[in-house]
Order: structure tokens, then sequence, then C-alpha cells
């Protein structure tokens, strides 16, 4: 069974460190130092109560909330995880009082670009960086 919980960010930078494209680029205390003081969301998904997924965002703005890091380990891609993960994040986003929710996704993440498209985030800005397959696309949803 999937299910969803609240997670310290200690936990969250555990799975962090297994999911490929991110090459463990962040380590806790930059995780802590990203996050800072902000309001801010961490959240896993396990799946019969082994880890398999997490979702990290935090507040950037009085009614926005931004969706920072999300990943799925490879091995439970294509069971809905993802989408669990950001049905859990705007709906405490909504209850804690955001109006909008933010991502950034690199264009080769074309799984995550059509999660995020098909749940009816909106293109709002792209920001030319490296090989048009890293270009970073921001993306918004009004909760």
């Amino acid at each position: 069974m999937l299910t969803t919980r609240p997670a310290t960010l200690a936990q969250i930078q555990q799975i962090y460190q297994h999911i490929p494209e991110f090459a463990a680029a962040h380590s806790l205390q930059d995780l802590q130092l990203r996050i800072g003081d902000a309001a801010h969301y961490a959240l896993i998904a396990e799946l019969d109560g082994q880890p398999v997924g997490f979702k990290l965002g935090y507040q950037t703005g009085d009614d926005t909330f931004y969706s920072w890091l999300g990943g799925v380990l490879p091995a439970f891609r294509r069971c809905g995880v993802a989408g669990r993960l950001l049905e859990e994040q705007e709906r405490w986003a909504r209850m804690q009082g955001f109006t909008r929710l933010t991502v950034k996704t690199r264009n080769q993440f074309r799984a995550m670009l059509t999660l995020l498209v098909s749940r009816h985030y909106q293109i709002i800005a792209l920001e030319k960086k490296g090989e048009v397959a890293d270009y970073r696309l921001l993306l918004e949803k009004i909760l």
C-alpha cells in the first residue's frame, strides 16, 4: 500500500542521495541552508513501509509555495508515487493558505513535465542554461 507522511530533512536526504538524476548534489546542510527559516513541508512516500520517494518545498512569498526537490527511486517509478506526493503537497499548501504553487524542472525530465502539465501546471518562464536538455522550466499552478 502506498502512503505518504511528513518527514525530517535528514530522512529526505537519505532518499535523495539514491536518486540518480540528482547525483547527491546536496548535503543535509545544503538542504537546511536552502530552507532556512521558511515554512516548509518535507514529505516521504512509502510502499509497504519502505521509503520510495520524497517531495520537499518551502514558502517563497506570502501566497506562494515552491516545490523545490522531489524524486522517486528508479525501481518504483510509474507506480503513481510522484502523483501521490504532488497531490499531498498541493493539499497541504492549500490548507496552509497558499494560493499558488511553483516548481522548476529541466527540459530533460519529460516524465515530470508530463505529470505537471497533466495536473494543470502552466509554464511561466524558461531559463536557458547549458544544453537544451538542461533548460529550466518554471511552472505554476493556482491553488
